[in-house]
């Protein structure tokens, strides 16, 4: 945060580089090239990718309540792959939208974060494991080199800087 700067804003700031650098690291995880992979189970008990990606599309949908001070959650039921893709990058789109503008936010930025924002970063990592698992891994990268951008919350997104080998 810079001299000067608002305290509120400069977190607010920060969350929404957070769940910028979200949208970069799922664009990277969710693209896999395999369409069986959505269906891809390593035990009975576990969640199957899809499974996984709509149960983050679906937080994502509760942080913007959050945010809009009406918390309320959907389980939704998943459906396909892009679809739910789709309704994940539209609820990541919404959130920052909510966040960019001077709306009042009916939580503080941290309960936002702890909750919906950092469980859907963990859900990227179960993804990336899953995908290793099946065959099909996520390149690693340098991460602090990648150009994540506020507002820059969808499929689109810039290559990677430097993946590793």
């Amino acid at each position: 945060m810079s001299a000067g700067q608002d305290p509120a804003t400069g977190a607010r700031d920060h969350l929404r580089h957070t769940v910028a650098t979200l949208a970069y690291r799922a664009r990277k995880a969710i693209e896999a090239k395999d369409a069986s992979f959505a269906h891809f189970r390593i035990g009975e008990s576990t969640r199957t990718p899809l499974a996984i990606l709509s149960h983050m599309a679906d937080l994502m949908e509760w942080a913007l309540t959050q945010a809009q001070g009406v918390e309320r959650w959907n389980d939704a039921t998943p459906s396909d792959w892009d679809r739910e893709r789709d309704r994940f990058f539209d609820g990541v789109a919404a959130l920052d939208a909510y966040l960019a503008s001077a709306s009042p936010l009916g939580q503080p930025e941290g309960k936002i974060f702890q909750g919906a924002v950092a469980d859907a970063l963990t859900h990227v990592g179960q993804i990336n494991l899953l995908r290793r698992l099946a065959g099909d891994p996520v390149r690693g990268e340098n991460y602090n080199r990648a150009d994540v951008r506020v507002g820059r919350v969808g499929r689109e997104q810039s290559p990677p800087r430097r993946e590793f080998e």
